[in-house]
């Protein structure tokens, strides 16, 4: 059976557990640190006692004066940094001095591929914000959200930022990755590359349109809730595939509304629903390494899992990723085999929250347990540890952010899921042998344009 491939709109330690399924907004005096020794999104804005992590500056909403680009047409975002050199590289060689700055799932890349793999570690940065309205809308949902429903339903919430910038709890900080501020709408033909332990290629094509109704600048500051995004895929390869379109709808509350899903086929020309769409039904072309709630790391209904909030930590992750997501890259020269090559990343050291989710009693799901590691500064997930069921690391993956202007917020930009046990790995959004990167909030798209009809016209 063919696969949805499916898109969601989609977060020296002090280390402490908060678990629990419901979660109460802040008072008004913690509330009003944000903007001043928080920053609006939560994080500290001070940088760390090593000065290896700066202070937050937020000193451009665009790029730098100097930087020309035109938003909302597909143009590839410029590097701002393009003349930094890496501070040093961690290696296998060198692992042991950095390895409290390191997730398993990394130290476990360096030690398989000691020969190929290596973190070129750039300076870190934390230059770029959020419009005023954004953190506007932050501050409102830290007066007035609560989570209930057994973290189903962030109640009084707005739309267009995180539901819980001082956050309390895991399903705060989870719901928080799925609010964060990103495109209202986005365009991309993007290509995946399923690369087998042999070096074998496997490559897939789409037409990726999402329409994230929560991040409509006309919607910002609104009540949360109906329908949070809209997303169409259609399928261009590989053959086999070709012509194939998927559908899906995502509610804001998952207590009052179930994730919607449809598919045309273009061999009967007939639009049918799919029952029991997400959590772990493979995402086709992937060769199994993502699941449907692996795609952004996590996505979809908490449901399956107990989220606990293991603390902050000082972690080198992928940051300011312009390079990689540049025009001109060839993909012979980017997708090598077992690992991608490493000179085209950018890893830095930020203060990150980490969540870790338990399957519950009762439930399945191929990933027995997941630790996801979401940037202070946006709440993001951009990193994942994933456990099999006897509890053994599996799997790990990375997206590489990059500020988009057009947004004025981050964009996910390629992305990368190294399945540990057999040696392969997905590179996944690709764009860069694209005539545009993704085209981002040009307000083209309706939501009359996703439904199973519009499918249907699509594909015949």
């Amino acid at each position: 059976m063919k696969r949805v491939l499916r898109w969601a709109p989609m977060a020296a330690a002090v280390w402490f557990a908060v678990c629990g399924t419901a979660a109460a907004k802040v008072p008004a005096a913690e509330a009003d640190r944000l903007g001043k020794d928080l920053t609006c999104m939560g994080g500290e804005k001070a940088g760390n006692k090593d000065g290896t992590i700066p202070e937050f500056s937020g000193k451009w909403l665009d790029f730098p004066p100097n930087i020309k680009y035109t938003p909302h047409v597909g143009e590839f975002p410029p590097d701002p940094y393009a003349d930094e050199k890496p501070l040093f590289t961690i290696s296998q060689d060198n692992v042991a001095k950095y390895a409290d700055k390191l997730s398993e799932g990394q130290k476990a890349l360096l030690a398989k591929y000691p020969k190929t793999f290596h973190m070129n570690v750039y300076p870190t940065h934390r230059d770029f914000r959020y419009t005023d309205a954004v953190c506007a809308a932050a501050k409102k949902n830290a007066l007035n959200a609560e989570m209930v429903d057994d973290g189903k339903t962030p109640k009084d919430a707005v739309m267009g930022a995180p539901a819980f910038p001082i956050t309390k709890s895991g399903v705060e900080a989870l719901s928080n990755n799925m609010l964060s501020a990103r495109a209202y709408t986005e365009d991309t033909l993007r290509d995946t590359a399923d690369v087998l332990s042999s070096g074998v290629i496997v490559w897939g094509r789409q037409r990726n349109t999402n329409l994230s109704l929560v991040n409509d600048p006309k919607n910002v500051g609104k009540p949360l809730e109906g329908i949070m995004a809209y997303t169409m895929n259609s399928t261009l390869l590989p053959e086999r595939d070709k012509g194939t379109i998927n559908l899906a709808i995502e509610p804001s509350s998952y207590a009052k509304g179930s994730r919607l899903a449809w598919m045309y086929d273009p061999g009967t020309r007939r639009v049918r629903q799919l029952p029991e769409f997400g959590f772990d039904q493979p995402i086709g072309g992937t060769g199994g390494k993502l699941t449907i709630d692996s795609d952004r790391l996590f996505n979809g209904s908490p449901e399956r899992y107990t989220w606990t909030l293991l603390g902050k930590r000082e972690m080198y992750i992928p940051a300011n990723t312009y390079k990689i997501n540049g025009k001109g890259i060839k993909y012979a020269d980017l997708i090598k085999p077992g690992v991608p090559n490493p000179d085209y990343l950018r890893w830095e050291l930020h203060r990150v929250w980490v969540l870790e989710g338990k399957l519950k009693e009762g439930y399945r799901h191929v990933y027995g347990k997941r630790v996801l590691f979401l940037d202070e500064d946006t709440w993001m997930s951009v990193m994942s540890d994933f456990y099999d069921a006897r509890g053994k690391l599996w799997q790990y993956a990375f997206i590489n952010y990059y500020y988009a202007p057009d947004i004025h917020a981050w964009q996910a930009g390629t992305s990368f899921y190294f399945d540990l046990n057999s040696g392969g790995y997905v590179g996944y959004n690709l764009f860069q042998e694209r005539d545009r990167a993704p085209v981002l909030n040009k307000g083209d798209l309706k939501p009359e344009m996703f439904t199973p009809e519009a499918a249907r016209a699509m594909g015949q």
